[in-house]
C-alpha cells in the first residue's frame, strides 16, 4: 500500500472517530410531523437544515407504511442518500419477534443498513397488576432481543409519559433484567421524563439507565390548564419546563452509540403544502440552533 493510500485510510479513520465523538453529526429529525411530504421534499428540508438524516416514521400514518416497508423502505433510503444523508434510525410500533409485519419491517431495517429502531409500547391494562405486565413486556424483549442479534440491530424503549411500561423508566429498567443489553436498551425522553419525574426523579433514572442508554429524543414542554384539566402541550426547545442547564451536560456525559432524535411535536402551521414545508423548515432550523449552541457547550 503506498504512503498517500494509507495517509487516506488514516484520515477517514480519524474523521470517523470524531463523528462518533461529536453528538452533533449524530443529530436527525424526526418525521413524524412531514406526513404527506415525498422522500424528495423530505430529503431535501434535512440536506438544509444539516442534520444526519431522518427518524424514519416506518408505521401506520409514518412516511413508510409498514405493510409496504419490503419495497418502499430501500426507496426512502436510495432517496436520503442521493441527497448525502443515512437513515440512523426508525420509529416503529414493534412489540413482538412474533408478528409477521415486525418481522418484516425488522428485515427491511437490517437489510438497509439501519441498526436502530424504536420500539412500540406495553401498555398497562391494570395498574393494580403491574408486575404482571413487567413480566410478560420482559419476556417479549428477550424475544426481540433475539430477532435483533440475528439481524444486527437494536431497539429502543420510549420512557412515554402514560400508561405503558416505561413511563417510570424504573419499570422499563426491570422490564430489561435478563435481556440481552447489547440488543435492547433505553430510547431516552427527558421531556417525557420530566412529565413523570418532576424535578428530581427523572434525574435518579437517568442515572440508573445510563449503562443501556442506545438513542434520545429531544422535545419541550409546559403545563396548561384546561376545563378538563391539566394538559400538556408541546412547544419549541427552550420555551419549556425541560430544563436543558441539566439536560444537556448530563447527554454529553453519557457515553451512548446511537442517534439523537429532535421531535417538532408542536404544530409549525401552515395552510398549503408549500407553507407548511417553509414553516417545518424554520421550525426544525430554529430547534437545531438551539441544540447546537447548547450540546457543544
Amino acid at each position: 500500500m503506498n504512503p498517500t493510500r494509507r495517509t487516506m485510510i488514516a484520515m477517514s479513520a480519524a474523521a470517523a472517530a470524531g463523528a462518533q465523538t461529536n453528538l452533533k453529526s449524530r443529530v436527525c429529525l424526526f418525521t413524524d410531523h412531514l406526513a404527506g411530504f415525498t422522500y424528495e421534499e423530505v430529503g431535501r428540508m434535512l440536506k438544509d437544515l444539516g442534520v444526519s438524516g431522518p427518524d424514519l416514521t416506518v408505521r401506520r400514518g409514518g412516511l413508510v407504511a409498514p405493510e409496504k416497508v419490503a419495497a418502499d423502505l430501500p426507496k426512502a433510503v436510495e432517496t436520503f442518500r442521493r441527497f448525502g444523508l443515512s437513515v440512523p434510525m426508525i420509529t416503529t410500533t414493534i412489540t413482538s419477534a412474533d408478528d409477521p409485519l415486525a418481522k418484516a419491517v425488522a428485515e427491511a431495517a437490517s437489510s438497509q443498513e439501519i441498526r436502530y429502531y424504536k420500539l412500540g409500547y406495553f401498555p398497562y391494562k391494570d395498574l393494580a397488576r403491574w408486575r404482571e405486565t413487567i413480566d410478560a413486556t420482559r419476556g417479549s424483549l428477550r424475544h426481540l432481543a433475539k430477532m435483533n442479534a440475528r439481524l444486527n440491530l437494536r431497539a429502543g424503549m420510549h420512557n412515554h409519559a402514560g400508561d405503558s411500561v416505561g413511563c417510570s423508566l424504573w419499570d422499563s429498567w426491570e422490564a430489561m433484567q435478563g435481556v440481552d443489553a447489547d440488543r435492547v436498551g433505553f430510547y431516552f425522553d427527558p421531556a417525557q421524563a420530566t412529565i413523570e419525574g418532576g424535578k428530581t426523579g427523572w434525574q435518579l433514572n437517568f442515572r440508573r439507565i445510563t449503562p443501556r442508554i442506545f438513542m434520545i429524543a429531544l422535545k419541550d414542554f409546559v403545563w396548561e390548564k384546561s376545563e378538563k384539566g391539566w394538559r400538556t402541550r408541546w412547544v419549541p426547545l427552550g420555551e419549556g419546563m425541560v430544563d436543558w442547564t441539566k439536560v444537556l451536560p448530563l447527554i454529553r456525559e453519557t457515553p451512548f452509540a446511537g442517534p439523537i432524535s429532535l421531535h417538532i411535536e408542536y404544530d409549525p402551521g401552515g395552510k398549503t403544502k408549500a407553507e407548511r414545508y417553509d414553516r417545518s423548515l424554520a421550525a426544525a432550523a430554529r430547534d437545531l440552533r438551539f441544540l447546537n449552541q447548547h450540546l457543544g457547550a
